[in-house]
């Protein structure tokens, strides 16, 4: 079996290929080439798998992505996606060898991490990936849909009833695409685990709503100066439910204002906000506390971290401390033991023969890199290995981030 690069001339190939793989047709490109989510491609980072009779059996891509780090950071991130096997040809190796060829050709790149969505959860792991943001579901009745006035002293001035000093105009997608795209770019520079949306996905209209351009009503919160500083993309379907796609807003007091527009509409019998982040306020902002249901509680965004030393010195910090990792990477057949210093939100990680603090996997290393899986979590699991009293506890502090990572782009 050969794994090559693909090339212009292979995009047919590849774009049947793999919808084979999991047993659908694909769509119909409007005019133009854009509107289905594959094209976006970048085929020169694409790879195909291919028999000795010459029929491809496998697909691999990788998209450029900057991710959003801890500290407010933004690295390269190679976004994997597009992978797929025949299921005529699973199970024989297919898969393993595209995943270490692609891990080599993005190590020979220069990048340092990678990430992807799984589309099952127990396949990546064993190629070093571990999850690393979540997200949910919540519905709203909108009966029970009142919001609470904030307890805080000088809260209730920005976050009460009409006291927002700004204002949501009703848009159609098609009217605001360079507000949706300059907005989300703000938002995503400063959100843990979120990553670029690069202007030709816009351009396309590659991906799920808003970025496609599926009819869908937009909610764009402007501020006192008439600038835009958030949006909700939403429509309405069966049972006078209102879905909304994603709400982004470059702070708290939009992101209230926006949901208290979906959750007044009045046509509405109940508001279902597809991408809710774990711990986030809104629960906590409802006169009813029980009245958001949450569900789908879900892994999204997969991270796996191909140079440890330049992923552990890229993000920001928030606790001095020290520790030594002791990290295993079988896929690869690696193995290093690091000594991670931080002072004053920089860290410092070199190779050390020193007896480790904590052993853990790369896959557990990619979980808490953003800081949305707690180290002493994977502790109680059994994943990873506390050498000593308080090893544990030291890591939740230092590798906690600013705020809970969050991704919404799909990809």
């Amino acid at each position: 079996m050969e794994i090559r690069p693909t090339t212009d001339q292979d995009l047919e190939v590849f774009v049947d290929t793999l919808h084979a793989a999991f047993g659908r047709f694909p769509e119909t490109p409007t005019e133009g080439g854009g509107g289905v989510w594959w094209s976006a491609l970048e085929i020169d980072r694409s790879l195909l798998a291919i028999k000795a009779d010459g029929r491809p059996v496998g697909t691999a891509g990788a998209y450029s992505f900057e991710l959003t780090l801890p500290g407010e950071t933004t690295v390269p991130a190679a976004g994997v996606s597009a992978v797929g096997v025949l299921p005529s040809h699973r199970r024989q190796g297919v898969l393993t060898a595209m995943m270490r060829h692609q891990l080599t050709e993005l190590r020979a790149r220069g990048e340092f991490l990678s990430v992807l969505l799984a589309s099952e959860a127990p396949i990546y792991g064993r190629f070093g990936y571990g999850p690393a943001t979540y997200t949910a579901r919540l519905t709203v009745p909108r009966h029970q849909a009142a919001l609470a006035l904030p307890r805080a002293r000088g809260a209730a001035d920005a976050l009460a009833t009409g006291s927002d000093t700004g204002s949501v105009e009703v848009m159609r997608r098609a009217e605001c695409g360079e507000i949706l795209e300059e907005v989300y770019d703000r938002y995503r520079r400063a959100q843990p685990g979120a990553l670029s949306r690069p202007h030709r996905w816009w351009s396309l209209g590659a991906g799920q709503p808003p970025v496609s351009p599926a009819p869908r009503y937009i909610a764009v919160h402007r501020d006192a100066d008439g600038v835009p500083d958030g949006y909700a993309s939403y429509s309405f379907g069966e049972s006078e439910t209102l879905t909304v796609d994603e709400i982004i807003a470059t702070d708290d007091a939009v992101h209230t204002a926006l949901a208290r527009f979906l959750l007044g509409h009045d046509l509405a019998t109940r508001v279902v906000f597809k991408h809710v982040p774990t711990e986030h306020p809104l629960r906590w902002q409802f006169e009813d506390f029980r009245a958001g249901e949450v569900s789908g509680d879900t892994d999204w965004l997969w991270v796996r971290l191909l140079d440890v030393p330049r992923a552990l010195t890229a993000r920001g910090w928030f606790t001095d401390g020290e520790l030594v990792l002791d990290v295993d990477d079988p896929f690869l057949g690696e193995h290093g033991r690091y000594l991670l210093t931080v002072q004053d939100g920089k860290a410092d990680c070199v190779p050390t023969d020193r007896e480790p603090d904590l052993s853990l996997d790369v896959s557990d290393l990619g979980s808490v890199y953003l800081g949305g899986t707690a180290p002493s979590t994977l502790v109680r699991a059994g994943h990873i290995r506390a050498h000593r009293p308080g090893a544990a506890t030291l890591a939740d502090a230092l590798f906690r981030a600013e705020r809970p990572p969050h991704c919404l782009h799909w990809f």
